[in-house]
C-alpha cells in the first residue's frame, strides 16, 4: 500500500482455489469481472464508512445484494487479470483507500 502511488491495497500470496473470507460483516455491492484490472472481484459495504475489495479471484461465491458475515467464504484465490496467484485486498474509508494492515489483526504465523 502506498498513498502516493497507485498501490491502493495489499497483495496477499496464496494457493489457487484457497478460500477468500469476508473481513467483516456487510452487504455485497459488487460481484463480477467487469472492472478492468481487478479480474473476478467482490466489493463489500460494511457500513456507511467502510468497504472492502477482494480482487483477482478464480471463483466468486457471493452475489450482489447478498449479506455476508465475518469469515464467510466469498471467493477462491486466483490470478484473473494478474500475473501471480494472489488476493488484492483494499479497504476504503469514505471511498478513499487506506492501509488495510492498520485495521487487520496480525498474521497468524504459527
Amino acid at each position: 500500500f502506498n498513498e502516493n502511488t497507485n498501490l491502493k491495497g495489499v497483495g496477499i500470496a496464496g494457493k489457487l482455489g484457497q478460500p477468500i473470507n469476508a473481513s467483516a460483516p456487510g452487504k455485497v455491492l459488487y460481484s463480477g469481472d467487469g472492472i478492468r484490472g481487478y479480474g473476478k472481484l467482490v466489493i463489500i459495504k460494511h457500513n456507511n464508512t467502510y468497504i472492502s475489495v477482494y480482487a483477482h479471484n478464480s471463483q466468486l461465491s457471493v452475489r450482489e445484494g447478498q449479506s455476508v458475515v465475518k469469515g464467510q467464504k466469498i471467493a477462491e484465490m486466483g490470478n484473473t487479470d494478474s500475473d501471480l496467484i494472489k488476493l488484492h485486498f483494499e479497504i476504503r474509508r469514505f471511498g478513499k483507500p487506506i492501509d488495510p494492515l492498520k485495521l487487520l489483526p496480525p498474521a497468524n504465523t504459527s
